[in-house]
């Protein structure tokens, strides 16, 4: 063995990545990338929940109680709900996470040294959250239970809390996590095909035989396009029928509405996809960039972490990422029957997302015919 000839081999290894500026990007860039969104944005953490109250009996401890909530350093957004009716909305529309609800009598049960129920609804449709607010919850109550009763001089409880969690009752955690797959897997489909495509041209020569063809770059882009659209919906079906059948998820709305999510999804995934891969040359570099992207989009989705934990700048962020406009959407849909107006509202930026990526993929064809 010649060590020579060996350091050699590595210095000259190390040379022509350096020299490289698109190699450079790939091995320095997404270290860096991962680094910061996993540093701020993966954490388990539950804070900066929303909470609504409707307080139906508005005496001292009901006021009291209120404000223990408002003042914990998890709840930083309570208030107050006009009516019964405002329940139902706060929770569809994601404006609270938790409705507490004190009804008539709560102050005059606690003073006459009663148990006082307190009701907390929660939003189901992500478990694990729900669970960590349910707790954080009690330990509000308890200690308020415990001041009471040592104001008094006695124990026991004088209020009590009832949990009901909307969407999700029994907080199946596959509720959440299929869902959400249908978003992830599809999106892996969608990005490797289109990624792989025009890198695969270049590598293996004949993307210059397409350029000097009769067709146009639009009609090369939709060339690109078609074939990852019908892989991506066939493979995205049959992960939605392994979902309802297999692992028993309840789909209470319009299956319409989630093929038209769907499809709409796909269109902004493969618009980056075909981004993606007019801007590298190799398969390599074409894998190295749909995980990339991949890493980042999962993380900034809601997927595993609540998007409101996030500093103020990732969640603007997010706004350009397709999987957190479908996964509101899909979950929606197949757990709480979301009406399609209210899908168009949720899903619109997909259209946005992917008419930009799609130009964008369509200007670096046309300027490889330049």
């Amino acid at each position: 063995m010649n060590i020579g000839r060996i350091r050699s081999l590595v210095i000259k290894e190390l040379l022509a990545v350096l020299r490289d500026r698109k190699s450079r990007m790939a091995l320095i860039m997404p270290p860096i990338l991962q680094l910061g969104i996993f540093a701020f944005a993966a954490t388990l953490e539950v804070k900066n929940i929303s909470l609504a109250v409707l307080d139906k009996d508005g005496g001292k401890a009901a006021v009291e109680l209120t404000q223990r909530f408002a003042g914990s350093p998890y709840f930083t957004k309570v208030f107050r709900l006009p009516g019964q009716a405002g329940v139902a909305p706060a929770m569809e529309n994601a404006r609270a996470m938790a409705v507490l609800v004190l009804d008539q009598g709560f102050s005059r049960d606690v003073a006459a040294g009663r148990q006082a129920a307190a009701q907390l609804i929660l939003d189901g449709r992500r478990s694990n959250t729900a669970q960590i607010v349910e707790g954080y919850a009690g330990l509000i109550v308890k200690q308020y239970n415990d001041d009471l009763a040592a104001a008094r001089g006695q124990t026991g409880l004088p209020a009590t809390l009832v949990a009901r969690n909307w969407f999700n009752p029994n907080l199946d955690y596959l509720w959440f996590t299929v869902p959400n797959l249908i978003g992830m897997l599809s999106m892996v489909v969608g990005l490797i095909v289109t990624a792989l495509s025009v890198a695969r041209e270049r590598e293996l020569g004949t993307f210059d035989q397409l350029l000097v063809s009769p067709l146009s770059p639009w009609e090369i882009l939709a060339g690109k396009t078609l074939p990852a659209m019908i892989l991506g919906t066939v493979e995205s079906i049959a992960i939605v029928a392994v979902a309802i059948g297999l692992f028993r998820i309840p789909c209470v709305g319009s299956l319409g509405a989630l093929g038209f999510c769907l499809v709409l999804y796909l269109f902004s995934v493969v618009g980056f996809g075909l981004f993606i891969s007019s801007l590298c040359s190799t398969q390599q570099q074409a894998i190295l960039g749909t995980f990339t992207f991949m890493i980042p989009a999962t993380l900034l989705s809601g997927f595993a972490t609540p998007l409101e934990t996030m500093p103020q700048v990732l969640q603007l962020l997010s706004l350009a990422n397709p999987m957190r406009h479908f996964l509101l959407a899909v979950r929606g849909i197949m757990l709480k029957g979301m009406p399609f107006a209210m899908v168009v509202d949720t899903v619109w930026p997909l259209a946005v997302i992917a008419v930009v990526t799609l130009a964008l993929a369509g200007w670096f064809f046309r300027r490889g015919l330049d």
